[in-house]
């Protein structure tokens, strides 16, 4: 089964070596709002077909798209493919508002085609070896675990042209966590079975950049079902190296902590592998290389160059095998919704004193009855 797909925005084309890495998988149209672009990326990738319109796009014949554009427009465009018969793989956040959640939610299950969301980070080879080790019950019961973006980002609230960019209201525009997955994902995944139960979120105000919504950091607590911790932090104001994917995680019998700079590297400790906590030294967690997939570990060098060491290209084949198989996606549109509704919640966590906020329990065949946001 040959299956075409269309790339909508620039950003989709991170994607595009992973995808066309897979046998019978054709990138055949490329849609971007900027005709300069448009053109330059699709010479420089071959790519045959290019659209300005992004429905004249799901009028081709492609079978999936690749929805790559500003996060405003992730459900609607979402919603359009589906309506359309296409497939989505949609780069995070799912969406902007938690209304928009459930219309994804319904049209997902309406149009019987696969919706995934794009979050990369599960895909990180050091994520996976975590992953693992979680599953084989290694690190013990889980308890609580960290997850961090630092990345400045105040000078793409404005394009090079001088116009005011869609970041100054998405992102820069907002209190709270705007953009929670990156760091949220790869636990949920370690904490496979939980989901989150309610947000609590604060902020620092403002300082560095105070003509901007945005608190300089916000730290936000994600209470899982089971009652254990989820600690995020959000700075993309401060004035300091950026460190997008800080991970750290704790269990009964031992712990993991992502670098931090510096030459730092991953690193765990478990129980037993010293004889009190008192002489306790970190192990590097390469020596546990050996629990990555087989398909890490088999993976050609051209395959592990594709983006993130692999992410990118395992992350579409992850897609494409749902689009071809009907089986769950790797991140479905529940996982997608609930990770996401993180933002919309720690936003209304930070303006009202850091109340609790309950989180919507995201499920197939969910009733209206509980598409509420209550407080």
């Amino acid at each position: 089964m040959n299956i075409r797909v269309g790339i909508a925005g620039v950003r989709g084309l991170s994607v595009l070596a992973g995808l066309r890495d897979l046998p019978g998988v054709e990138v055949t149209a490329f849609c971007d709002i900027d005709e300069n672009a448009l053109m330059r990326a699709a010479r420089e990738h071959g790519i045959p077909q290019t659209y300005r319109v992004y429905e004249d796009m799901l009028e081709s014949d492609v079978d999936a798209v690749v929805v790559a554009t500003p996060m405003q427009l992730h459900v609607p465009q979402s919603i359009l493919a589906l309506q359309a018969g296409k497939h989505v793989l949609c780069e995070v956040p799912a969406g902007v508002h938690m209304e928009e959640l459930w219309w994804l939610v319904e049209t997902v299950e309406k149009s019987g085609r696969v919706y995934m969301m794009a979050e990369n980070c599960c895909y990180f080879p050091e994520n996976r070896i975590i992953s693992e080790m979680a599953r084989r019950g290694m690190f013990g019961e889980l308890y609580f675990g960290e997850g961090e973006y630092i990345h400045e980002l105040k000078r793409r609230a404005v394009y090079p042209n001088g116009k005011i960019s869609w970041r100054s209201f998405w992102q820069f525009g907002r209190r709270g966590n705007f953009y929670p997955t990156h760091s949220l994902g790869p636990l949920m995944k370690w904490f496979a079975g939980d989901r989150i139960g309610s947000v609590i979120a604060c902020g620092t105000g403002w300082h560095t950049a105070p003509q901007f919504r945005q608190d300089d950091t916000s730290i936000t607590l994600c209470r899982l079902e089971s009652g254990k911790l989820i600690k995020l932090r959000l700075d993309v104001i401060s004035e300091r190296p950026h460190n997008p994917s800080y991970y750290s995680l704790q269990g009964t019998l031992g712990c993991y902590e992502a670098p931090r700079g510096m030459g730092d590297d991953h690193k765990i400790w478990l129980k037993g592998m010293d004889p009190d906590t008192d002489s306790a030294r970190w192990r590097p967690l390469k020596q546990f290389s050996d629990l990555l997939p087989p398909r890490y570990r088999n993976a050609t060098p051209e395959q592990l160059r594709i983006g993130h060491r692999g992410a990118e290209r395992f992350m579409a084949e992850d897609f494409i095998q749902a689009v071809r198989t009907g089986a769950k996606p790797e991140i479905d549109v529940y996982e997608a919704c609930e990770w996401s509704a993180v933002a919309f919640l720690s936003e209304l966590s930070v303006m009202n004193g850091g109340k609790a906020f309950d989180m919507p329990n995201f499920r197939k065949g969910m009733p209206r009855s509980e598409q509420v946001t209550r407080v």
